[in-house]
């Protein structure tokens, strides 16, 4: 390391460094292709950037933590490229309304970037192209924002409202490849219908998420699947490979079986047609 960048390195908060990191991504030529900074003159999307990231690793709980954190920092806002700390009704219209088209494009750009750091080392030896995982997570907020999950309330008399994330990610890199944002309503098997999977993949989830009229598409295109089966699932075992037993803490196969799901195709509104 030169003298130069001894210096320059000194007295650097970690944040700063992390912001460094997006350096490697010509994000001016994002902002032209995506026209971000159009209609916000006083909150451009470099500011968005910054203020999101110091949100996510300050785990702030509320937009008034992370403006009321930017502007304690104070003169240390010119370490990461701010004059001043964002006005909160300003930036909430940038929040809002800001297309996330830019933001997906950074993302994907920073992987591919980073793309020789990332693990591979798990791919020796399988025959699949890539292994995926599909999962979610739900963000509470109030009932009467978001309708709730569910036909009872639970125990606090609230039910259970808010977002619900869904993420696909990439088993062997640990980094997402997709992601959903919709209402905790929503039924967890509506995000598979997203995906575009590629032959010969492999694709592991919970069982909130079968979706046997999807399972068929699937299997039409040679794309593969793990998750576990629900106790009312209709089917015929055609034929069974290996039949094991139970023995304590040890983890092994129980049936290795070849088994036809019995389903209802859907109409083209998304619904069953039955008989």
């Amino acid at each position: 390391m030169s003298k130069n960048n001894e210096i320059n390195f000194v007295g650097q908060p970690i944040f700063k460094q992390i912001i460094d990191l997006l350096k490697v991504v010509d994000i001016s030529s994002l902002i032209k292709l995506h026209n971000s900074d159009h209609y916000y003159k006083a909150f451009k999307t470099r500011t968005h950037i910054i203020t999101m990231l110091f949100g996510i690793f300050s785990r702030c709980d509320s937009m008034t933590e992370i403006f009321e954190g930017l502007r304690a920092l104070g003169g240390k806002l010119n370490h990461l490229g701010l004059d001043k700390a964002p006005a909160k009704s300003t930036a909430g219209d940038g929040l809002r309304n800001r297309d996330n088209q830019f933001f997906e494009s950074l993302y994907f750009e920073l992987v591919k970037k980073y793309q020789p750091f990332l693990s591979d080392s798990r791919t020796y030896g399988l025959t699949f192209k890539e292994v995926l995982l599909i999962d979610s997570t739900t963000i509470r907020l109030f009932s009467d924002v978001l309708k709730g999950v569910g036909r009872n309330p639970k125990g606090d008399g609230k039910k259970k409202g808010g977002l619900k994330v869904h993420m696909l990610i990439d088993a062997v890199q640990s980094v997402g490849r997709f992601v959903k944002v919709t209402a905790a309503k929503v039924h967890d098997k509506n995000f598979l219908k997203s995906l575009e999977l590629i032959s010969h993949s492999m694709i592991v989830f919970d069982k909130a998420y079968n979706y046997y009229h999807q399972f068929a598409l699937w299997t039409n295109q040679q794309v593969y699947f793990v998750t576990r089966l629900k106790k009312n699932a209709v089917f015929t075992v055609v034929e069974t490979h290996k039949t094991g037993y139970r023995k304590k803490g040890i983890a092994k196969v129980l049936k290795d079986q070849t088994i036809e799901l019995e389903y209802y195709p859907e109409n083209e509104d998304g619904g069953t047609k039955k008989g």
